[in-house]
């Protein structure tokens, strides 16, 4: 797909079709009132009619116009005006981009560009139109037989903005682009299944992105993670087949002594939950749970693409959970590279065990701070749903970084309380701490709890993303979140936005 900025009338551009809104008060937008006066009320008649009523994501294609250039009119639903505001913003160009992907235009101008959406400049509405835009035309048939083959005859997309925004937008664009294309790699990662998408497949992955932007890729094996003492992440791999690997990424675009900032994403390319099995019914979806390392890989793609001028590290540990022979038990007591030893009373609960090393790792890297993502915990489904994935922070400050990010990109966060009172409830009567609470109460702190005894010496925040990295039902597939958070946060650092 092809993305370009335009600044000019409506009713010149010589487009195959031209995107105008339409409120649910059948109020024309401006650029569709100058489409309007160039062709005589044509699109005033068509509202009086009641054809099109404006309701949010409705669209009504016109072909022939009088009056203007364009061969095509879409109008698009943008629903109560007191309303309109970031979602039915991108809603709405969503709808702009399904209604075109096979109704025979090659391009379109997409003049939602220049509605006015509360605290969002021109170059915000054309980074999260980019965004959409590519939503709306992923799918995922790489591993079927029989591709659709058709490629939608829509390609080229141009935004519409006033003269003085032109600069912005066209920066915001390639911002665009490059968050999208980060998305995507998340997306296709995610939905392999686990025997293509293994941990050695995802350690290929990230060296062929380290050779892609020439970053720094280093790949840890079972025996040198066993030197190095990481006993807690091993416990998680001694059921399956398939051997572990520890992913260090390098990006260096800051100056030499810059401290870096140290992503960390959990890769299970598949969890079984261990010898305490989950049930069988939609445990496919299990191939999911390395969605936190796609999302990392995906931020990487994205930062290196903008060449930002930041130092950011990548842990991504990563193995299958699985039951057999040689798998822990529930009760069984390990030893983490931090020294601290943890009693495993469900192996379901192998996210936190694996992170806890990646977390002890990064100290080497002295980080200016520490983001883990990952699908930990059931509980955070329960508490937020789809909408919003769990922040839990050591720092305030970073943690306000991120919601900010969150709401800037709409791939929003809400915070959780990491409070000592939670600590209360992880003991162990034979270990430093057991992998678990006693209690089903605040699953979704008590995982992070967990994890912050292991980041006493940087600042850290953890992203619960179990409820928004995939859709379940009929949509199923990975959405590549929380990679706009993750890159807005980027960009912020690096004073790009």
């Amino acid at each position: 797909m092809e993305f370009s900025i335009k600044n000019g009338g409506p009713d010149k551009a010589k487009y195959d079709c031209v995107a105008v809104g339409v409120f649910d008060s059948r109020k024309l937008s401006e650029p569709a009132q100058k489409l309007d006066k160039a062709s005589g009320g044509h699109l005033t008649g068509i509202l009086r009619r009641g054809d099109m009523a404006g309701k949010g994501g409705s669209t009504l294609l016109l072909h022939g116009t009088p009056g203007i250039a364009a061969e095509r009119v879409l109008l698009v639903g943008l629903g109560k005006e007191a309303e309109f505001g970031e979602k039915a913003y991108r809603d709405a160009v969503a709808a702009t981009a399904r209604a075109l992907k096979d109704a025979g235009s090659r391009d379109v101008l997409i003049t939602l560009s220049e509605l006015a959406v509360a605290g969002r400049n021109a170059a915000w509405r054309v980074r999260q139109g980019n965004l959409a835009i590519h939503d709306a035309f992923f799918r995922s048939d790489q591993l079927k037989s029989k591709k659709d083959g058709s490629k939608p005859a829509l390609d080229a997309f141009a935004f519409s903005v006033a003269g003085k925004d032109v600069r912005s937008a066209t920066v915001a664009l390639a911002q665009g682009e490059a968050i999208a294309q980060g998305m995507n790699l998340a997306r296709e990662l995610g939905n392999l299944p686990a025997n293509f998408c293994t941990p050695t497949y995802l350690a290929q992955q990230a060296q062929k992105l380290a050779k892609t932007f020439k970053l720094k890729c280093q790949v840890l094996d079972r025996a040198q993670m066993e030197t190095l003492g990481m006993g807690s992440l091993l416990s998680v791999a001694r059921g399956s087949h398939q051997p572990p690997r520890f992913i260090v990424l390098q990006y260096h675009g800051g100056k030499a002594k810059a401290k870096p900032i140290v992503l960390v994403g959990k890769g299970i390319t598949f969890d079984t939950g261990g010898i305490s099995l989950k049930p069988g019914a939609e445990m496919d979806e299990m191939k999911y749970d390395m969605c936190g390392a796609a999302s990392v890989l995906g931020a990487f793609h994205a930062l290196a693409t903008m060449k930002l001028p930041l130092n950011v590290v990548g842990l991504i540990p990563t193995t299958e959970n699985m039951p057999g022979g040689a798998a822990t038990r529930p009760g069984d007591i390990v030893t983490s590279m931090s020294g601290q030893t943890i009693e495993i009373l469900n192996t379901d609960a192998e996210g936190r065990l694996i992170l806890c090393d990646a977390l002890t790792y990064a100290e080497r890297f002295e980080p200016d701070c520490v983001v883990d993502v990952a699908t930990l915990t059931g509980a955070c489904v329960i508490a937020l749903g789809a909408a919003a994935s769990g922040l839990m922070a050591n720092h305030d400050g970073l943690a306000a970084e991120l919601l900010e990010a969150g709401q800037v990109s709409g791939d929003r966060a809400w915070q959780l309380p990491l409070w000592e009172d939670y600590q209360e409830m992880l003991k162990s009567n034979f270990a430093d701490i057991p992998n678990i609470s006693g209690s089903r109460a605040a699953g979704t702190i008590t995982a992070a709890c967990f994890l912050a005894r292991f980041t006493k010496k940087y600042r850290w925040a953890h992203l619960d993303i179990a409820g928004t990295a995939w859709r379940s039902g009929k949509e199923k597939g990975s959405t590549g979140r929380p990679v706009p958070l993750l890159t807005h946060f980027l960009l912020k650092r690096a004073g790009k936005l």
